[in-house]
């Protein structure tokens, strides 16, 4: 069989689980660059399997009908939100999982941290400064005693709760479906959207993309926050309106933002984001890390195997994939 591993920059895939087993008798292709949608069904026709990490490339009905040698997806994450599973099951082809496991797990919410505390105390720009031979070019603040505004109080949302108390932080949430039940039972106070934006030193968005949360921070939210606020994105870039948060960074409308995923990625290279002095930017670095890649591509390499030899295991069902999809 010819299997394909999509997307895999540093080509991880390859150094973090034994494939030998299965390059023995099948023959393996990894793309460390993006392909580009309106080449990837000619690319991807003579694969039989199809290996993704995370969301990188999406798999759509309209390509999986170009796609007639393909019989398994491995998806690496319990689930694949830009991977239509119900067109795969409808084709015969299986999709399979991998286990959510280890420290990984709060590599997103760690890196989130990073993120602030670049902006809060100008890391970047004065480690760089630091290296031209310079001394002492901005004054940043620190997060005690700030409040952290968290839109949406998931997993990856109730992470941050008690590393924002560590550092002596009010945390102040909200999303559609949180109660303030459940937000008193992790630490957490719950209040309305509009509060929450105005009420926020530092706005860190922690939602599942789905049709109710595209483009909720827009140029209406951008507007209720303080002008020395900062907004962090780990979660999904079409979640806020780049073109809105562009505009209200140029103008110094909020002070800063901390990003790791992007509307489109990779990023442009004319991205007005590369140019803005008051944005630290991550190439979406929030799972990647090694104790990703050694969990996911382990399972990976026994999804295949089991396949291959007529057992799959870790199945995906369409409707498990679909209910993800949604805000949690």
């Amino acid at each position: 069989m010819k299997i394909a591993i999509l997307n895999d920059y540093l080509r991880l895939s390859q150094t973090c689980a034994d494939w030998s087993r299965i390059a023995t008798q099948h023959e393996i292709t990894v793309f460390d660059r993006a392909i580009a949608p309106e080449d990837a069904a000619a690319v991807l026709q003579p694969f039989d399997i199809l290996c993704t990490l995370r969301e990188r490339m999406p798999i759509t009905r309209e390509l999986l009908a170009q796609l007639p040698n393909l019989k398994m997806i491995a998806i690496t994450g319990l689930y694949n939100r830009t991977l239509d599973a119900a067109a795969a099951a409808e084709r015969g082809i299986v999709v399979s999982y991998t286990e959510l496991r280890g420290s990984y797990r709060k590599a997103t919410s760690e890196l989130a941290w990073g993120l602030m505390l670049s902006i809060a105390r100008h890391i970047p720009f004065e480690s760089n400064e630091m290296k031209k031979g310079g001394w002492q070019h901005t004054a940043g603040f620190t997060l005690f005693g700030r409040t952290l505004g968290l839109l949406g109080l998931g997993r990856q949302g109730r992470y941050m709760v008690p590393v924002a108390k560590a550092f002596g932080m009010e945390v102040i949430a909200w999303s559609q479906n949180l109660t303030a039940e459940f937000a008193r039972q992790h630490g957490v106070r719950r209040v309305e959207k509009d509060e929450l934006f105005a009420q926020a030193d530092v706005l860190s968005v922690h939602l599942v993309l789905g049709e109710r949360t595209r483009g909720m921070v827009g140029a209406r939210e951008l507007a209720l926050m303080k002008g020395s606020a900062i907004l962090i994105n780990t979660a999904r870039g079409p979640i806020v309106d780049e073109p809105a948060l562009i505009a209200a960074l140029q103008e110094g409308r909020i002070a800063g933002a901390g990003l790791d995923v992007f509307t489109h990625e990779p990023l442009a290279d004319h991205s007005p984001l590369r140019a803005l002095p008051n944005v630290v930017l991550m190439p979406h670095q929030g799972h990647n890390v090694r104790e990703f890649y050694e969990v996911a591509f382990h399972d990976v390499v026994e999804n295949i195997t089991a396949f291959v030899s007529g057992k799959p295991i870790r199945i995906l069902a369409p409707e498990r994939n679909a209910s993800n999809v949604q805000v949690i």
